[in-house]
């Protein structure tokens, strides 16, 4: 008679918490243990940072350092990194955790969307930042440019970090939008020819876009981050029209058998 009790498997709320809970614990566990190897390596991705301005500061012998503010301040920016880069390094287990979380609300179809979607994300979150960290010295280098002529350009470490970490983001985020719209797609939330009806907004988001990640004077890098986000536009396009284009060609198949089926039946 026990199993019999509930066999949709259903949950309380209570069980919900208690998972949420677990899940939480193991997600906050796994970016402790990525926080400890990103402060063991601090001294690497710091000088990986800086890197540009030590360059620029060489070659163009500008007056050009980064600071720190207070006595404190080494200390909180080793924190800061190697939060950041323990956020990295475990979020493979903190995205699984909030899709194990979620799974069992979904159907089987939905989960398998959804999988494909953090598997593919992930690499292109990546190429985008990547892409963003090809074009960082270039934002230094015009940012820089503006500093008076017997002038020393001061910077203070903190802000100069988040601000790496926040173009960073801003790239590899922007390159991850194409694929939530074929997400969505999957889902029949959008249709394809929506998404490419929409594609003038699309250009005016993906202008926006571009000129909040290159806060540089210089337009040829607003450009060259407009170009493959509008290809990647394109492409999500394609996707999601040929996808919706096997959807009616299924519907359509199981609407033949049916009606054959009734034949039959009659």
């Amino acid at each position: 008679m026990a199993k019999g009790r509930n066999p949709e498997k259903k949950m309380k709320l209570s069980g919900h918490l208690r998972e949420f809970r677990n899940r939480l614990f193991k997600s906050a566990f796994a970016i402790v243990g990525g926080g400890i190897i990103g402060w063991m390596v601090f001294d690497e991705v710091f000088q990986a940072l800086q890197k540009p301005i030590v360059d620029l500061a060489n070659q163009k012998h500008i007056n050009a350092t980064i600071n720190f503010s207070s006595i404190v301040s080494a200390f909180d920016l080793h924190l800061q990194i190697a939060f950041f880069v323990g956020l990295f390094l475990s979020s493979p287990v903190w995205l699984y955790q909030i899709l194990a979380f979620v799974a069992p609300a979904l159907k089987k179809r939905e989960r398998r969307y959804t999988v494909g979607f953090l598997l593919l994300s992930s690499p292109v979150f990546l190429g985008g930042a990547w892409f963003g960290w090809l074009l960082f010295p270039t934002f230094i280098q015009s940012l820089l440019s503006f500093t008076p002529a017997g002038s020393a350009n001061v910077i203070n470490a903190a802000e100069y970090v988040l601000f790496a970490v926040r173009v960073l983001l801003v790239f590899g985020l922007a390159f991850v939008l194409p694929i939530i719209l074929v997400f969505l797609n999957a889902l029949g939330v959008i249709s394809g020819r929506s998404i490419l009806k929409g594609w003038r907004p699309a250009l005016f988001i993906i202008a926006v876009i571009g000129a909040i990640a290159t806060p540089v004077s210089d337009p040829m890098s607003m450009f060259l981050l407009m170009i493959p986000l509008i290809v990647l536009y394109f492409i999500a396009a394609a996707i999601a029209l040929a996808n919706d284009k096997r959807k009616a060609a299924r519907t359509k198949t199981e609407l033949i058998e049916d009606l054959t089926i009734d034949e039959v039946i009659e």
